[in-house]
């Protein structure tokens, strides 16, 4: 079609760029535009894809610096914290999901090989759209994205497992079992992570010290260990995703994981591109057109079925509610390697091509649909709150402090009670309490409340989003309350509720926007804080200043 790859490659963008911009001015996400970019360009379609094996090769490197950037994100005291739940959820999930997927499949009269085929791709959840969504949504930090991140990973370890199994059971040459295999696996698994830490202690941060004398080294060092830890994941069986995982996270202890990551953002987005495009591109739409019915109810069955046992999970181990329904939504799609275990299983001879297609199709409705629940996760857990009671024990014990506001250790009265505990929030509320202001902190994170305790400041948990949130507050102490999450539909819903509460005081909440003051204050805000603007015009009150 094109004389070489260099023209199909921009032909391929400026494709994806319309599709994008025509999906913008649909108000449909940028993920479904660039995956139905995918479908226009493929067999399906234009069949423009010729240079399949550069394109993989692109999306591959974006898959590999995406997870190195979620590993630069955490740490290992959040790891040891979040652990427990992540292999609880993530284990669960995959066993519940594999017997329920399983007893459909039989019951849709696919034979018992099939059928396990399809209820294990069923376990499965797309690592690389789920961090991707939670990035645009700036959640992938907030308990629910972290917890959905632990347990994706564990997902992630489970299907090289299955992998590995079904590889062992099509070998022709069973001299090793299976259990060997395994065993082999976690060696290489248990060497791999001491490498890794040896470097993490001994190697590492005096490097990055040299390196930071040049901000293009230091990135390209950064680029290059993702990749090379990627690709040792890779050779030792596992996946690229763990190893960028694992590089991410060995220099997540360092000074220098916050500039690094910022400037691989802009390449991190440009090379996932091509990741959707191929996943697009890949989808063999001529297999599917006789799997119609028992693909709608097994997508089913993935968009409702897998948040249900995920709730319930997180439920039984003290989480609330709503942070159960939002990680739940997380697993709400298969994954790519869903497809890769289809197609692992027609190469041995285990399936033939229909139960691909059938994988693909549920693929593709499961990976749309969920991608508009996760986007608009809060306005669906608005409208299904009252009947989520079920998944949340009568104290939530892992969300809900010992403590309540109304005994709440403050000295003395409480001057502001300020929600958002973040960076914006830990400064605002060093330059009160320096201005002789008494501040209690709130935030919905219990790692940022302990974390306040733990330095000597005053802290509960509490969920702005919770309508019944203003209700737990001392208000009758407090001058102010203060919000610093930057979510305008947060802050009108705070506003609403102090204002049915009686609260007699002053109201301050934050906005990025200048569109969003107007509504704000109509609202009923006393200020509303836009950090930027106000942060450029102390600076530049300071610098003009004589």
């Amino acid at each position: 079609m094109f004389a070489n790859v260099f023209y199909e490659i921009a032909a391929l963008l400026a494709v994806a760029a319309a599709v994008g911009a025509l999906g913008l001015w649909l108000k449909q996400p940028l993920i479904v535009s660039f995956i139905a970019a995918g479908i226009l360009v493929g067999p399906a379609g234009l069949e423009w894809v010729a240079a399949a094996d550069q394109i993989d090769l692109l999306a591959q490197i974006g898959i590999t610096l995406l997870l190195f950037i979620v590993g630069l994100k955490l740490d290992l005291q959040l790891i040891r914290t979040l652990g427990p739940v992540a292999l609880a959820t993530g284990l669960g999930q995959v066993l519940f999901t594999s017997l329920f997927g399983y007893l459909i499949a039989l019951t849709l009269g696919l034979a018992p090989v099939a059928a396990l085929y399809v209820a294990v791709a069923l376990t499965f959840s797309s690592t690389i759209i789920i961090v991707k969504l939670l990035s645009d949504k700036k959640e992938i930090d907030s308990l629910h994205g972290r917890i959905a991140l632990g347990f994706l990973i564990v997902q992630d370890l489970a299907v090289i497992l299955a992998m590995i199994g079904l590889t062992a059971l099509a070998a022709q040459d069973q001299s090793q079992s299976i259990g060997l295999d395994m065993l082999l696996m976690l060696l290489k698994g248990l060497i791999f992570l001491t490498a890794i830490g040896l470097l993490m202690r001994y190697l590492l941060p005096a490097l990055l010290d040299r390196l930071a004398t040049s901000r293009e080294l230091l990135v390209l060092f950064a680029i290059a260990w993702a990749t090379l830890l990627a690709a040792v994941g890779s050779g030792l069986g596992f996946s690229k995703e763990v190893g960028a995982f694992l590089a991410g996270i060995s220099i997540a202890s360092t000074p220098y994981r916050e500039a690094i990551g910022a400037r691989l953002v802009s390449l991190r987005d440009f090379l996932l591109l091509f990741f959707f495009i191929d996943l697009g591109a890949h989808l063999e739409l001529d297999a599917m057109g006789a799997q119609l019915s028992a693909a709608a109810i097994l997508s089913l069955f993935v968009l409702i079925g897998n948040p249900l046992i995920v709730m319930t999970i997180m439920g039984l181990m003290g989480y609330r509610k709503r942070t159960g329904f939002l990680a739940g939504l997380t697993v709400a799609q298969i994954s790519e390697f869903s497809l890769l275990l289809g197609a692992l299983g027609v190469q041995v001879g285990h399936i033939g091509p229909d139960i691909l297609g059938l994988i693909t199709l549920v693929g593709l409705t499961t990976i749309g649909l969920s991608t508009y629940m996760i986007l608009y996760s809060h306005r669906l857990y608005d409208f299904l709150a009252p009947a989520l009671g079920l998944f949340e024990r009568a104290w939530p014990f892992r969300e809900v402090a010992p403590s309540t506001p109304s005994s709440c250790p403050v000295n003395g009265n409480i001057d502001v009670i300020l929600i958002g505990l973040g960076r914006y929030g830990s400064h605002l509320a060093e330059e009160l309490r320096a201005r002789g202001s008494n501040v209690l902190g709130i935030d919905f994170d219990p790692l940022a409340v302990k974390a306040w305790e733990e330095s000597g400041q005053h802290a509960l948990y509490g969920d702005a989003e919770d309508p019944e949130f203003p209700s737990t507050l001392p208000m009758a102490q407090a001058h102010w309350v203060i919000s610093t999450l930057p979510v305008p539909a947060i802050n009108r819903g705070l506003i609403q509720g102090l204002k049915q509460h009686s609260f007699t005081g002053n109201i301050a909440v934050t906005a990025y926007h200048p569109q969003d003051v107007d509504m704000l204050t109509s609202a009923g805000a006393d200020r509303v804080l836009m950090p930027f603007r106000d942060g450029a015009k102390e600076a530049a009150s300071l610098i003009t200043q004589r």
